[in-house]
C-alpha cells in the first residue's frame, strides 16, 4: 500500500473542510469543534515528524496561528518530507515495529479517521477507500487492542469475534480460540465501528451473539 500517496490525497481532503464551519460541533470527539479537530490532526503531524528526525516522543506542542488553514497545510508537508526517508530507517514510535513505516500506517490511518470526522461535522457524505479502511481494522486489532490491554485500559477478551469486510473479501479475529460469532459490514462501517464513529452491525451478527457482546464491551482504542 502507498502510504505516501494515500497520505497526501487524505491531508487534501482534510484540508478540503477548512474552508467551512471551523466552530462545527465534532460528534465523536467530545466537546471539539472542527477547529479543534484541526489542530489536534496538525500538531500529531508535528510530533510525528518530530520522532522520526529526532527519535523522541516529547514533543511539545505550539499555539497554531489564527490562520489555520495555512498552519495546518505547513504541518502536512513538514510530515510528508520526514515520511520520505527509507521505511526501514529508526524512528522513535508508541508500538512496533520502531521505524518509519510505522508512522506511515498510522498517519494515514490517523487522517482518514478524522477526515471522516470533518467532512461529517460539515455535513457532508465521506467516502473511504474500502483499502485503507481494511487497514485501520487490521492496525485496531494488531495495534490497539494489545495496546490497550497491556496499559491496563482494557481487558483481555474472553472470546473471538470474527470481523468480515464484504466489500474487500477479507476478515480478522479478535480474541483467542475459533470465533464465536461473526460481524459483516462494509470495510468503513467495520473500521468506524471500531473506532466508535459508528455503532457495531449487531443486526448482521451470526452466531452467538450474547458471547460476542461479553467479549467486545471494552476499550478497544483510546
Amino acid at each position: 500500500m502507498d502510504y505516501l500517496a494515500l497520505l497526501h490525497d487524505e491531508f487534501a481532503a482534510f484540508q478540503a473542510c477548512l474552508d467551512g464551519d471551523l466552530t462545527a460541533p465534532v460528534e465523536h470527539c467530545g466537546d471539539w469543534t472542527l477547529r479543534d479537530l484541526t489542530i489536534h490532526l496538525g500538531q500529531g503531524n508535528l510530533w510525528a515528524a518530530t520522532a522520526i528526525t529526532d527519535l523522541r516522543g516529547d514533543y511539545q506542542p505550539e499555539p497554531p496561528p489564527e490562520d489555520l488553514a495555512e498552519w495546518f497545510e505547513g504541518t502536512a508537508r513538514t510530515l510528508e518530507k520526514a515520511l520520505e526517508r527509507d521505511p526501514a530507517a529508526e524512528a522513535w514510535t508508541f508500538a512496533p515495529p520502531r521505524t518509519v513505516a510505522f508512522w506511515r500506517r498510522r498517519r494515514c490511518l490517523e487522517t482518514v479517521v478524522h477526515r471522516w470526522d470533518a467532512e461529517h461535522a460539515l455535513g457532508r457524505a465521506g467516502v473511504l477507500g474500502p483499502q485503507l479502511c481494511a487497514d485501520g481494522i487490521a492496525e485496531v486489532i494488531e495495534v490497539f487492542v494489545p495496546r490497550m490491554i497491556k496499559r491496563g485500559l482494557a481487558a483481555e477478551p474472553q472470546a473471538a469475534v470474527r470481523f468480515t469486510a464484504t466489500d474487500v473479501g477479507a476478515s480478522w479475529v479478535l480474541g483467542p480460540g475459533e470465533p464465536v460469532a461473526t460481524l459483516t459490514g462494509t470495510a468503513q462501517e467495520l473500521m468506524l465501528a471500531l473506532w466508535n464513529r459508528r455503532p457495531l452491525p449487531w443486526e448482521t451478527v451470526t452466531g452467538d451473539e450474547a458471547a460476542a457482546r461479553a467479549a467486545l464491551t471494552g476499550p478497544l482504542v483510546p
